[in-house]
């Protein structure tokens, strides 16, 4: 029996903690995904500099800034080693994987298949989509769409996996990882589009980017 109302609520919290590092972690981590949601939308415009300095001082109160998230560091990396934006992802073993923006694929489309090749255990030199199939969709986003960036986004290069899978192992192989990417941090070193936060949602990963808008 519980002798008062707050005995069955807060007061009781603290037995539910069985790892206290884990939980410390997260909270960090927590911090942070915040931190960069409240740039981002900054970056959009957004009237919220309170909101960024209270959780600057969180930062100082937690003692960690942005480098205390692997992903985050890594895809800094990345960007100065290559010059082009870039991301990072972390599995769930701990590993860590980078891609960086190319003339045909957009940092986080090129993560998404950098991923799903070390899970599925596929060369990392393997082409899953050829060139020849992605560039007439580069010409039909710029020619008859109106479109600016001709690089393909994450739901365009699954989509083409899909399509492929039927006749390619290596691309079935893929797409069977998709799922393995459920709770798996995320960073860009560039905003992504609306789209691609949706489909990086919809895997179930935590994904935090820098203020940075495309150009």
């Amino acid at each position: 029996m519980h002798s008062s109302p707050t005995d069955m609520g807060v007061n009781m919290i603290g037995f539910c903690i069985s790892d206290d590092e884990v939980c410390c972690k997260a909270s960090k981590d927590e911090i942070i995904r915040r931190f960069y949601d409240a740039t981002n939308k900054m970056a959009d415009g957004a009237d919220n500099e309170s909101e960024v300095n209270k959780i600057r001082m969180l930062f100082n109160q937690a003692k960690i800034s942005t480098a205390f998230r692997p992903v985050t560091t890594a895809a800094y990396e990345k960007k100065l080693e290559t010059g082009q934006q870039a991301a990072a992802i972390e599995l769930e073993d701990g590993t860590i994987i980078t891609a960086k923006s190319s003339p045909l694929l957009g940092c986080s489309a090129a993560l998404l298949l950098n991923a799903t090749k070390h899970l599925a255990e596929i060369d990392h030199e393997a082409k899953l989509i050829p060139q020849s199939l992605i560039e007439p969709v580069q010409k039909t986003k710029i020619e008859y769409l109106g479109g600016k960036n001709p690089r393909l986004h994450t739901d365009e290069v699954l989509v083409a996996l899909s399509v492929l899978s039927n006749d390619d192992e290596n691309c079935r192989k893929a797409l069977e990882q998709l799922p393995k990417l459920r709770g798996c941090q995320v960073h860009t070193t560039v905003m992504l589009s609306e789209v691609d936060r949706k489909i990086f949602k919809k895997l179930g990963c935590g994904l935090t980017c820098d203020p940075v808008k495309k150009k």
